[in-house]
């Protein structure tokens, strides 16, 4: 029996995904569970799996074609097993007048928590509500920058108009005749850049061979001396937007700053070394190791506004927010106040580099019940972070640096750090999260108190 090929939601927070590489061709033999693509996610690049034996009959979607969640990609099936009904299936024309498909909420309203991918279910017909809702004015995909020939073709025999399911919804929502729309995908398949391309009257450009060099569309046409560049959105861009803008506007935020002094915890350092490179850690390590505990003794702010009730929780995962290439995004350490500096070196390390090359799994980016973001190797003094919902705060951490300072009665040189906590004000009040400062203090200031 035929098995279809769903783009799957391989993160929680996924909408939708890019196929970046197909991994078997067309004709070749996979077994259920084998990788046969690697899809771009809104935060990793990840591969999708086969979820039955066969043959890979048909290939729906080119290399560097984003669809939807839930969007037919491929048909796995015998040798001899006839297709054509799924095939055309995919490509079938949406009627005129149907509404536009509901937001697929399957993702985004998991909670936070939640790092199992899902799938779309099997026997879900195509053209369903299994895609979310896309806005019109998506930009354009990236083009080769040596544009290849068009390649069109004539629409099948009996009036059908081969078409990607997100190009029939575009042209309902701009009232275009898709039998007035020339294809470029495979076949002469009509995808989404065929329905701007209309909107605006350019002629599209057909998908270039996998491996070409790519550059992005200048807004005048490719011309080198434009005066500005338009580049799409990478997935991971799509979501931080989003998310950032439920954040800053609906979250009643304010924020507590503290300085920190670091006398002790660089004698520690300094003495943990002599021991050996296996002992050797960062001060953002011993300020994550603090800010863990720190939690686990208020677990008030440890917590996450879920609407109707908020979750306070018993273990501490730590998000650290980590800049890459294509925006920010926040591994996680799971229960970092049980574990030891040195783990938490080793693993924040680890983390980081993985998150750079795209290569986290669900599990490593998901389920944080605070974060930290740190912006001191950039030479910042202090900043306020954006929290991540439906996290109570976020801690900021600066630069840290000699400063003149009055200690009982006597001017010393001191090394210091200023952090700043953004409070979610329906979760944390101002005492609670100045008690939570207070109690990161009371460890930073005394270090040998997280490694008794």
């Amino acid at each position: 029996m035929a098995t279809k090929v769903f783009m799957e939601a391989l993160s929680p927070t996924m909408e939708e995904g890019k196929l970046v590489k197909w991994l078997k061709n067309e004709g070749d033999a996979v077994k259920s569970g084998e990788p046969i693509g690697e899809v771009e996610t809104d935060k990793a690049i990840m591969e999708l799996v086969a979820r039955g034996d066969g043959l890979l009959r048909k290939r729906l979607v080119n290399e560097g074609e984003s669809v939807a969640v839930g969007t037919l990609v491929g048909v796995i099936a015998a040798a001899d097993e006839n297709i054509d009904a799924l095939v055309s299936g995919a490509a079938a024309p949406a009627p005129a007048a149907a509404a536009p498909a509901p937001e697929n909420v399957s993702a985004a309203a998991q909670p936070a928590t939640d790092a199992t991918p899902q799938s779309p279910p099997p026997a879900q017909p195509q053209g369903e509500a299994s895609a979310p809702q896309q806005k019109a004015a998506t930009p354009p995909a990236p083009v080769a920058s040596t544009p290849a020939p068009q390649t069109t073709a004539p629409a099948p025999s009996g009036g059908t108009t081969r078409s990607s399911p997100l190009a029939r919804r575009l042209a309902s929502e701009r009232g275009l005749d898709l039998n007035a729309v020339q294809g470029s995908g495979p076949n002469g398949r009509i995808i989404k850049r065929d329905i701007e391309a209309a909107g605006t009257g350019a002629s599209p450009v057909a998908m270039a061979p996998a491996g070409a060099a790519s550059a992005p569309r200048a807004a005048t046409g490719g011309a080198a001396t434009a005066d500005f560049t338009d580049v799409p959105l990478t997935n991971i861009r799509k979501v931080i937007a989003k998310r950032l803008g439920e954040s800053i506007g609906p979250i009643p935020t304010f924020y507590l700053t503290a300085e920190l002094d670091l006398t002790r915890v660089m004698e520690m350092r300094k003495a943990m070394l002599e021991l050996g490179d296996e002992f050797k850690v960062s001060v953002n390590d011993v300020l994550l190791k603090a800010i863990a505990v720190a939690l686990s003794q208020h677990p008030e702010v440890n917590a996450h506004w879920l609407g109707d009730h908020i979750r306070y929780f018993n273990r501490v995962h730590l998000g650290m927010a980590v800049a890459t290439d294509d925006g920010l995004i926040v591994p996680v350490i799971w229960d970092a106040d049980r574990k030891r500096m040195s783990e938490i070196s080793r693993e924040a390390k680890e983390l980081a580099k993985r998150a750079r090359e795209r290569k986290l799994k669900p599990e490593e980016f998901t389920g944080s019940t605070f974060s930290v973001s740190n912006l001191g190797m950039f030479g910042i003094d202090q900043f306020t972070a954006i929290i991540n919902p439906p996290e109570a705060g976020i801690l900021a951490i600066g630069t840290s640096e000699d400063k003149l300072v009055v200690i009982e009665g006597e001017a010393v040189i001191r090394q210091r750090v200023r952090v700043t906590m953004s409070c979610d004000h329906r979760i944390v009040d101002g005492a609670v999260g100045a008690k939570f400062l207070q109690a990161l203090r009371r460890l930073v200031e005394n270090p040998l108190m997280l490694v008794y």
